[in-house]
């Protein structure tokens, strides 16, 4: 009899697969670190966190996708979310669990997406 089902197994896969697991290195002068730190503190952020942003910005744009802002990325998955529970509470359905998860997981998924798309329609205007 086995502890997990497939299902279980390819979710905990999933999920390990998001993880940060290995850093990447290199050595600054310490007035290119005061200067990082400076423009992280600008941002709000701690010096990784601002490191990080910044390469995943740069894969971002060289495989073609704008880069957008941290920020934009959550408040469209507020604006998702708030959506997709509003409705249904007003109307007087009932939310389970399981469908809170899944309105979760689908924000999760397109928040990016659609964050990319309303900065493009943004600079349209």
């Amino acid at each position: 009899m086995s502890l997990f089902n497939d299902e279980q197994l390819t979710a905990e896969a999933k999920a390990k697969a998001s993880y940060r697991l290995i850093g990447v290195t290199t050595k600054l002068s310490p007035r290119e670190v005061a200067d990082i730190e400076g423009l992280a503190r600008k941002h709000g952020l701690q010096r990784g966190e601002f490191i990080r942003q910044l390469i995943l910005d740069e894969l971002a744009r060289d495989a073609g996708d704008p880069p957008v802002s941290v920020e934009l990325v959550e408040i469209i998955g507020l604006r998702l979310i708030l959506t997709n529970l509003l409705k249904p509470l007003t109307t007087g359905q009932k939310i389970t669990p399981e469908v809170f998860d899944g309105i979760i997981g689908e924000v999760k998924k397109h928040k990016r997406s659609l964050a990319i798309k309303t900065r493009t329609d943004l600079e349209k205007e």
